[in-house]
């Protein structure tokens, strides 16, 4: 039986571990806090009093409500996103890696040379026929060569990578969709 104090379609979400406490705090957004946080996600260089006029809200309002957001830990980073090909990294490479060994050791230090490469853009651990899918750019397939000698082939826990190269990049983003989450 659901608790009371869960909605419905929230509810349903706790078989996969989602926390009571997380679905609380994620349901706790009002329907200006979606509005702000759909349009920073289009561009987070907007000013202020510009987001308070699309959304009818005071400058100072939305101030108020993009830093509680921040301390929330709901937005998380402000970047500009820079395209790859006009700096010169022209191939963009995704690959399934296979471990070896699950062993907590062993991950944590696989997921800390995917951290440490700046090549690597994302990088996922996951469920499936793979352990790691990992999304990154490079120059040129030389470079992509020598990081797999480091990235894979000196690691003693890969036991097996494959690599797909994008022919064209159609949707690059990272925009979470927002129309399910209001209140």
């Amino acid at each position: 039986m659901r608790p009371n104090n869960i909605p419905a379609r929230a509810y349903d979400l706790r078989v996969f571990g989602v926390s009571n406490e997380l679905l609380l705090r994620t349901m706790s957004l009002d329907s200006y806090d979606i509005a702000l946080l759909a349009a920073i996600q289009q561009d987070a260089t907007t000013p202020q009093h510009a987001l308070g006029a699309q959304i009818s809200l005071s400058s100072a309002a939305v101030n108020r409500r993009l830093k509680k957001l921040a301390d929330e830990g709901v937005t998380r980073k402000t970047v500009s996103l820079v395209d790859p090909e006009r700096v010169g990294y022209a191939l963009t490479i995704i690959t399934e890696v296979e471990v070896e060994n699950e062993r907590l050791d062993l991950l944590d230090a696989m997921k800390r040379s995917f951290l440490a490469c700046p090549q690597v853009q994302q990088c996922y651990y996951v469920a499936g026929e793979c352990d790691f899918v990992v999304i990154m750019v490079v120059q040129n397939m030389a470079q992509y060569t020598a990081l797999t000698r480091t990235l894979f082939f000196e690691s003693n826990n890969v036991k097996r990578f494959k690599t797909l190269v994008s022919m064209s990049n159609v949707k690059v983003g990272l925009e979470v969709p927002l129309d399910a989450v209001a209140d």
